[in-house]
């Protein structure tokens, strides 16, 4: 089957579903989901989104805080992009339905989080990212030129290598005229062409063994583009939260909003020290790259599985009306937030590398584009400031979406895009032999690549994913596409990547520390 259209969006997060809003009225778009519509990285985003609002905050504060956050690797022209063209973006969620929350005064309730330096963050409770997700799912669902396509995976993107063409030796000669897809409810793989193609597939957390992402994210956008030839980079600034419940029967693990250390919450050893002085000044608030690596090595000192983050000193109710899913989950657990310390551990949560992108949003192939966390615009660098994602997203599907509009009318469907090949693949996988190589490679990124490292480490690392890469690509040309298999396939891509560049930073910085080089000095307010 082959279906065509003007726009095709894969992915149903913040990203994908503005993008599909601001452009849905100049053509057909064609929207995937993965799983479920509502199933996406927004969806779980707790703490709130980042925009310069009221007096004293500034411009030029919010600049300098992501600068400072992202160790001399952002690129300060993007940050200036992103932070002017913010509270426009904020007002267009608002009309779309999404609302943060008020004080009695009718002014926003902003939250403080770790590396800013006034209070910046507009929520809605504790669960600002469903809130987001739900206004934006209901007008997408609404939108009479938006066709959903829920339950199908993207495989691949189709370039001229599919029309028998050599691949090109230079990015700038690929052109993407759209993807295969796979049809999870009927197993059957579908040809959809479009004028233009934006990815929005969200991060990789799952190739670690703890992650807040939902563990649908597995790096696929990434793994498409790296084998369509496109340009990747810094994959090694993986970002830990701090911060999840320390839950390990829970997959995904649950957030504790960095939102509640701005509220006043400290962090304890397991025998209720305070310890975050020894690390920084800015203690519980400093950047996540910084209480992550503070965190662990807590944990390495004293053989605990987790540390505590303590609240039991602030106003019970507040605590309570600040963070209600919070407090819900945790007196699932047998925890009292008010009275109680809660357990937690750092968790792979968002990839500040990605698809190298520019500041329309257009990626090294022709007619491809991506945004959200599978892309990388230049505003993290090597550390991503808390709630400067989500209006990232926003702000580039309005540049994206208005470089499309632009260019959409000069392009046409491709024609002659063959069906997908099957030949040779009689077989179903044993699922075991996925799920086996699934644990080995998230032991490996765990245990070698993770919030510290070093060269040994990365070098095992590398050695052992090679024997798991020929492996499953063989499984994959012998057997039936499936989910599982492509999963597993975009994975390993993606974890190959970020062993790489990870490798060949001979340096600590950001998020990518090592102990085979010292931290860079960074730069700072204090």
């Amino acid at each position: 089957m082959t279906r065509k259209t003007d726009f095709l969006v894969i992915g149903s997060g913040l990203a994908g579903l503005s993008y599909a809003l601001k452009v849905a009225d100049k053509g057909k778009v064609i929207l995937l989901s993965k799983t479920k519509l509502e199933e996406t990285n927004t969806r779980y985003a707790q703490g709130g989104i980042a925009a310069v609002t009221y007096s004293p905050d500034s411009h030029k504060k919010h600049i300098e805080d992501t600068l400072i956050c992202g160790d001399g690797l952002c690129n300060e022209n993007i940050v200036r992009k992103v932070v002017s063209e913010a509270s426009a973006q904020i007002l267009e969620l608002i009309s779309w339905g999404a609302k943060f929350d008020k004080k009695p005064d009718g002014h926003f309730d902003l939250a403080k989080e770790g590396g800013h330096s006034e209070h910046r963050i507009l929520h809605h409770k504790d669960n600002t990212g469903y809130e987001i997700q739900r206004a934006l799912t209901e007008q997408v669902i609404q939108h009479q030129n938006i066709e959903i396509l829920d339950h199908y995976f993207a495989i691949d993107l189709l370039t001229q290598h599919h029309l028998g063409v050599p691949v090109a030796r230079h990015q700038d000669d690929i052109t993407c005229f759209g993807i295969y897809a796979l049809n999870i409810r009927t197993n059957q793989i579908e040809t959809i062409l479009s004028k233009t193609t934006l990815l929005a597939t969200g991060g990789m957390g799952n190739i670690y063994q703890t992650t807040t992402n939902p563990e649908i994210a597995t790096g696929d956008g990434i793994a498409m583009v790296y084998r369509a030839k496109g340009i990747i980079e810094n994959m090694e600034f993986v970002q830990f939260h701090p911060t999840s419940l320390f839950n390990p029967t829970q997959r995904p693990s649950f957030l504790i909003t960095e939102a509640m250390r701005g509220f006043g919450a400290i962090l304890r050893t397991k025998n209720g020290k305070e310890f975050m002085y020894k690390y920084d000044k800015r203690q519980s608030l400093a950047p996540r790259d910084i209480v992550a690596r503070a965190i662990d090595t807590e944990m390495k000192i004293s053989g605990d599985e987790y540390v505590y983050l303590d609240a039991t000193h602030l106003n019970a109710e507040k605590l309570k009306a600040h963070f209600p899913n919070i407090n819900t989950k945790c007196l699932e657990l047998g925890i009292n937030i008010t009275t109680e310390f809660i357990p937690v551990v750092p968790a792979a949560h968002y990839l500040c590398g990605g698809i190298k992108v520019d500041t329309n949003g257009c990626t090294t192939i022709r007619r491809l584009y991506a945004i959200g966390e599978n892309s990388s615009t230049g505003l993290h660098g090597a550390n991503r400031l808390a709630s400067n994602s989500l209006i990232e997203a926003i702000v580039y599907a309005e540049s994206a979406a208005s470089h499309t509009i632009e260019n959409v009318s000069a392009y046409e469907n491709q024609k002659n895009i063959p069906a997908w090949n099957d030949e040779g693949t009689s077989h179903n996988e044993e699922m075991v032999l996925i799920t086996q190589e699934y644990k080995e490679l998230q032991a490996i990124m765990t245990n070698y690549v993770g919030i510290v490292r070093s060269n040994l480490r990365l070098k095992r690392a590398f050695d052992r994913l090679e024997i798991i890469y020929s492996e499953t690509e063989e499984l994959f040309d012998k057997s039936v596409v499936s989910v599982n298999i492509c999963q597993l396939r975009n994975a390993i891509n993606v974890a190959y990547l970020t062993i790489k560049m990870a490798r060949r930073r001979r340096e600590s910085r950001g998020l990518h520390y090592t102990i085979d080089y010292p931290q860079r000095n960074k730069l700072s307010k204090l």
